[in-house]
């Protein structure tokens, strides 16, 4: 059985004192939430207070996004054994805000996939089409792209401690989100590419989240699909009582 796993990626939201002040609400409420795996991704600048926050409690940290490079004249950049350091243990790479707003191509992924490995860190990694794929029909077609990109090159082992996130680029932050139906379409797709590129062991193992405006009314419907493995939670992982309500959901 694969064991459910709740992310939530605050991206741009809360500065140091606000995100240490919720990661110790969280981590009160969640508790007594032992069979669920449990993520937090804040800035990178409360990395390091929320890691510090959530010590010894079975709750982890990651980093929203790292380059390539361990060091270097890259002004901006943050490195993967930067966020170890600061007390990370996963990273999320290709979000779609990463490749939509900021440029990050297929090949970027797989370069920043590969220095999290070498740092240590675990890659939630991210793929989805957009509206226009999804209506000309090519959803499988990017998912399948996609999905090459983050698996390029990688050991048996390394693909062990990979997360992979499904997520409808037309389904984060506008409110709308996939049917359940779609949700598990989908996911199951992409098991059954992992399946065919790296055998029954892997893709049985792989825990594939769904990320697209998850909220506490519509997370139980979507994370009982049988290929929903849990969430990527974006906007509502804000409220510490709204991202319990999402992970209880997933019991």
């Amino acid at each position: 059985m694969r064991s459910p796993l709740v992310a939530g990626n605050w991206k741009m939201f809360k500065g140091v004192a606000d995100a240490i002040a919720y990661a110790k609400e969280f981590r009160a409420l969640a508790k007594d939430l032992t069979t669920v795996e449990l993520v937090i991704a804040p800035p990178f600048t409360a990395v390091h207070g929320v890691a510090d926050a959530l010590r010894n409690s079975g709750i982890a940290t990651a980093g929203q996004d790292c380059f390539w490079e361990k060091e270097g004249a890259y002004t901006g950049a943050v490195s993967a054994p930067m966020l170890k350091e600061a007390g990370a243990e996963l990273v999320i790479l290709g979000h779609s805000e990463r490749r939509r707003v900021f440029g990050d191509t297929d090949a970027d992924v797989t370069r920043k996939i590969h220095a999290a490995y070498a740092a240590g860190l675990a890659p939630i990694a991210c793929i989805g089409e957009t509206l226009e794929e999804r209506e000309a029909g090519r959803t499988f077609e990017v998912l399948d792209t996609q999905l090459k990109a983050c698996i390029d090159g990688l050991s048996a082992e390394q693909f062990a401690l990979m997360v992979i996130a499904y997520e409808p680029v037309w389904a984060i932050g506008t409110g709308r989100n996939a049917t359940p139906e779609q949700a598990q379409e989908a996911h199951a797709h992409i098991r059954g590419r992992l399946r065919a590129w790296l055998g029954a062991e892997a893709a049985d193992k792989c825990q594939i989240l769904y990320g697209g405006s998850v909220k506490p009314d519509n997370a139980r419907a979507i994370l009982q699909q049988p290929d929903v493995d849990g969430a990527l939670v974006g906007g509502a992982s804000l409220d510490p009582q709204g991202f319990f309500a999402i992970a209880s959901a997933a019991v």
